[in-house]
């Protein structure tokens, strides 16, 4: 009995004996290098620019990281309100849900939320100097609802496949794409959009969106302002140019729009 009781003790005091000596008053400065570190990490991670998933519709193969999370409010036609929230669950996956509230603001009478949507994206290959990267993803969020036809004028985008380069220039980069909106047509649709940024502090956003006939695609320019690493600002216009009235005698004209992110990791 004391051999087993005396083991135990031996092996502690080895233990022990093995670690470094320190002087004292020596443990106060680490703990103060080490605040002071983790002060400088969070500062360095609040500054550096939070990648761009999306441009005005179109997307892009930017992924929040892992333990990301970003919110992000559309303020659309008629007082609207459109809010995204979105996770990154999983190393190069993000997921999320959105939901539009039509004539949220101002002092319009009806005031109605749409069903929320689901969002999701896998980044599947990073690229490299020849290869641009490419991710898909599934988007089901449209655009000015029709309530005779109880369906979004503007569709969903649907299931999609979307790559990202840049052209040569830094802070300039091109993301086309291709989605299916809806498997009963079948129909394929593309979007070329362009962006450049200007040093971290503001980007031209244009995008020539929804291909497959002239008459319904759509072309959106904007100007996007980083006021933080994790916030910035869009000034947007949609359907620049566009003509005529959907079935329920909404315009198809122009469209103006302010989208908030705020963006950050847990």
């Amino acid at each position: 009995m004391k051999k087993q009781l005396l083991l135990p003790v031996v092996f502690l005091l080895l233990g022990a004996s093995r670690l470094p000596a320190e002087e004292p008053g020596s443990s106060a400065v680490k703990i103060r290098q080490k605040a002071a570190a983790s002060r400088a990490e969070r500062s360095a991670r609040d500054e550096a620019v939070h990648p761009d998933t999306e441009i005005i519709d179109a997307p892009t193969t930017a992924v929040l990281d892992n333990y990301g999370y970003s919110s992000r409010s559309r303020f659309y036609a008629r007082g609207g309100l459109l809010q995204h929230l979105s996770f990154g669950v999983y190393p190069g996956i993000n997921l999320g849900a959105s939901a539009a509230v039509d004539g949220l603001i101002g002092d319009e009478r009806t005031t109605r939320m749409r069903s929320p949507t689901a969002q999701v994206k896998w980044r599947f290959y990073e690229g490299d100097n020849e290869l641009p990267s490419f991710a898909v993803g599934f988007d089901g969020q449209g655009y000015r609802y029709n309530s005779g036809d109880r369906r979004f004028n503007q569709r969903q985008r649907g299931f999609y496949c979307a790559a990202t380069k840049e052209l040569g220039a830094p802070g300039v980069q091109l993301h086309p794409s291709f989605n299916i909106s809806d498997f009963d047509s079948n129909g394929i649709f593309g979007s070329l959009p362009l962006t450049v940024n200007f040093r971290d502090k503001a980007a031209v956003l244009v995008e020539w969106d929804n291909i497959n006939n002239w008459i319904d695609s759509r072309f959106n320019a904007g100007l996007r302002a980083y006021l933080t690493g994790n916030f910035y600002v869009d000034f947007a216009v949609r359907s620049i140019g566009a003509g005529g009235s959907y079935s329920d005698g909404a315009p198809r004209g122009p469209e103006r729009v302010v989208q908030l992110k705020y963006s950050n990791s847990f």
